[in-house]
């Protein structure tokens, strides 16, 4: 499982269309959005093949400026060590 926080980007009036636009996809999560425009925003995926697809969605939607990685962990599935 991936996980991984990333800062999207989109003019202050784009914002709830953007967010909107987020919390349809799947494996994202909006948690905070600035007045500014700025969300912080997660992203949980099955592999990292699968997260770079989702942030490079993230990054061709209408109304996003930038997306930036924060944060990227990879946990591994204690059932898959055994």
């Amino acid at each position: 499982m991936d996980i991984s926080s990333v800062i999207v980007s989109a003019k202050p009036e784009n914002g709830a269309a953007v967010k909107a636009l987020l919390e349809e996809t799947d494996g994202v999560e909006v948690h905070v959005v600035a007045e500014d425009g700025r969300m912080i925003v997660t992203i949980e995926a099955e592999s990292e093949k699968a997260t770079v697809k989702t942030f490079e969605m993230i990054g061709q939607m209408p109304g996003v400026l930038a997306v930036s990685m924060a944060y990227h962990q990879v946990e591994s599935n204690p059932d898959e060590e055994a």
